[in-house]
């Protein structure tokens, strides 16, 4: 048996008693954390927790060569990532290669950042649009190169008048920040051309689940300069705002009050 276990979205203590169960009673204990991870909690921490040996997986372990799932096929396998396993498609690419094999596999959902957004921006949840993922630049033949797939991506919800949500980018141990993203997106739009994003609205959500969250919206230039502290971050970029939306950004992010002009 293979079993998903989401770690939730902060440290040890997100997780829920159905998943705390799973990973004590397991026979063996996997985890990646290259997707998202718990900056509340090390390697370390999260063994004392769970009194368990954690094996932790490379990228290459799970989406390449996922030797370890044959134990699966006669042992309890708990594997632990963080937010919720069915989110990143790469944990249900593993979880239907498990089924092929004829290895049982079940879930134990826990909180994620694509809900908990929500709750901590007051933005409603069935408003959001496609989402996109801010990578960090790269060089390619002398040349810096900034995608333009999130600018697309905010551009396209806008003219169907739904929110984006950007997740930033992680490599290895280094966390793109929001005010790194918020440049980004930036550039991506000088680039095509455009020049609407300098005035928009966006939230910048750093340490979701954590005691010090920090939640801050405001137009994309002053993100840039607005100091979120550590990670974990993510951004969205609101479409036009419902007068509610107004109003618990104001409240809990600290918007300028003339979006509440703007909202419908």
């Amino acid at each position: 048996m293979l079993t998903f276990v989401g770690l939730g979205l902060y440290d040890e203590k997100d997780v829920s008693i159905k998943g705390l169960e799973a990973v004590k009673n397991a026979d063996l204990v996997y985890a990646e954390f290259y997707t998202s991870n718990l900056m509340g909690a090390s390697h370390e921490k999260l063994e004392r927790f769970y009194s368990k040996e954690i094996r932790l997986l490379t990228r290459h372990d799970v989406e390449d060569e996922p030797t370890w799932l044959e134990e699966a096929r006669d042992k309890d396998v708990a594997f632990l990532v963080g937010g919720d396993p069915m989110v990143s498609t790469t944990h249900l690419d593993l979880r239907l290669r498990a089924l092929e094999m004829g290895i049982k596999a079940k879930v134990i959902h826990s909180s994620s950042i694509v809900t908990a957004v929500s709750g901590a921006t007051g933005l409603q949840n069935y408003r959001f649009g496609r989402s996109a993922t801010i990578p960090f630049p790269y060089t390619a033949r002398g040349k810096r190169i900034v995608s333009e797939t999130p600018y697309s991506v905010v551009m396209e919800n806008t003219e169907i008048n739904l929110h984006t949500m950007l997740f930033l980018d992680i490599q290895n141990t280094k966390h793109m920040t929001v005010n790194e993203g918020a440049q980004l997106l930036l550039e991506a739009e000088e680039q095509e051309g455009g020049g609407k994003l300098k005035e928009r609205i966006a939230v910048g959500i750093a340490r979701a689940g954590s005691d010090d969250a920090t939640v801050k919206a405001d137009i994309l230039p002053a993100l840039v300069g607005f100091d979120f502290g550590g990670p974990l971050h993510i951004m969205v970029v609101p479409a036009k705002l419902h007068f509610m939306e107004a109003k618990a950004l104001m409240a809990l992010a600290g918007a300028p009050p003339r979006i509440a002009h703007e909202a419908e």
